[in-house]
Order: structure tokens, then C-alpha cells, then sequence
């Protein structure tokens, strides 16, 4: 929704919660999980040399996650990361270390950022504040069907175990848990289609912003 709103009106889309999943395969692939726990400590030095862009496809133009340069935005979507991702987005310094990276994204403005704190803790005064919610299965069934179509191997009950799961420890973290700002539109997209969703959005941006500029 956010990729495409971006593209209609000529803005740069930024993924935040790929770059949580950025972080956490950085730690998978450095051995920083060791059982349910993670080295924190080795993390915390690294974490100043976590560098993540986004860059567009060149054949679909949708942007993708480069981490130090590598194009892992395949790689961030597999179950191994999605399961393995809230933890480490409850870590203090990693959401310190992002947000700075997200707002330097920002200065610029022209952005269209999604991501679980971005309209209360990121952008507290962005023009406009979407709050977008569905029910689990709903999501878990379009999460599924995502991964279906890269080709990447995928067990909804799985994955609809994941959502719930990560919903809990998001909505229950310390830091910047995940809850709707106070100045945010609420859109329950669960019964949307595509094309109603896309209308609404629109209407809301140009409400915002007097139009496309």
C-alpha cells in the first residue's frame, strides 16, 4: 500500500521494518543468536557499521533493502528473519541506531515511510498519519501469498502464528511500542480492495498537501 501510494504520487518509499530485518539477519548471519538469547554486546559495537539503503529495481522500479551494499531484500522475507525480528526491534540502541538513520532519510522530506512507530516516535509531526490495521488472518493471508509469489517457502499457520506473536511483543515492548498517534487517520483495510484503498489514500494526500507536487 505504502510502495504504491509512493509511486502514484513521486515519492521515495521507505520500508522501516525491513531494516529491523535488515539488523536481524546482520545478527544471524554473525552467529549473535544463541538460543532465544542475543549478544548484545557484540551487536551494540557493530551496530554503527549497519548501513541500510534502499534502492529501486531497475526492472519492476520498486525499491529494494541493500544492507552494507548487498541486496538482501529476499533474504530479510524469509520466516527464519520474520521470526527472529521483534527482539531485536525491542533493542534500545538498534531503534536509537534506526530512527536517526530514518529521519536523516526524511530531511528531505517527499517520503512515504511505513513501519510499526513512525507516525508516534520517527515523523511525530508528519502531514499526514495513516494507522493501518486488519485483522490477523487477513494478514497472514496476504503474508502468505506474498512469499508464495517470490518463491519463497511458506506454512500460513506459521505464519499466522508469527503475526500474533510479534503484534504482542510490539504492542508490549518498553520502547516505542507499537500504538496508533494520536492525530493518526485509522483505515481497517481487512475488506479493502486494492483499488478502494488506493482511492482513499489519495484522497488523504491531496487533502494534506493541496495535491501532488
Amino acid at each position: 500500500m505504502a510502495k504504491d501510494l509512493a509511486k502514484e504520487i513521486g515519492y521515495l518509499y521507505i520500508d522501516s521494518g525491513a531494516m529491523y530485518r535488515a539488523v536481524t539477519l546482520f545478527a544471524l548471519e554473525h552467529d549473535l543468536f544463541h538460543g532465544e538469547q542475543i549478544d548484545t554486546d557484540t551487536l551494540k559495537r557493530e551496530i554503527g557499521n549497519i548501513q541500510i539503503s534502499f534502492r529501486p529495481n531497475l526492472e519492476s522500479g520498486r525499491p529494494e533493502t541493500y544492507l552494507n551494499g548487498e541486496n538482501v531484500e529476499k533474504k530479510i522475507r524469509s520466516m527464519e528473519v520474520a521470526s527472529r525480528v521483534s527482539p531485536i526491534a525491542t533493542l534500545d540502541f538498534v531503534r536509537t541506531a534506526l530512527v536517526a538513520q530514518q529521519q536523516e532519510m526524511g530531511r528531505n522530506k517527499k517520503i512515504v515511510m511505513d513501519g510499526r512507530d513512525i507516525g508516534t516516535v520517527v515523523f511525530p509531526d508528519a502531514e499526514l498519519k495513516v494507522f493501518v490495521t486488519a485483522s490477523p488472518d487477513i494478514r497472514a493471508k496476504r503474508r502468505y501469498k506474498e512469499l508464495e509469489e517470490k518463491g519463497i517457502p511458506a506454512d500460513y499457520e506459521n505464519i499466522l502464528a508469527n503475526v500474533k506473536e510479534r503484534d504482542f511483543i510490539d504492542q508490549n515492548r518498553e520502547v516505542s511500542p507499537l500504538r496508533r498517534a494520536g492525530d493518526a487517520l485509522l483505515l481497517d483495510n481487512s475488506h479493502l480492495t486494492i483499488a478502494e484503498q488506493k482511492k482513499w489514500l489519495l484522497e488523504q494526500f491531496e487533502r494534506v498537501t493541496g495535491g501532488i507536487s
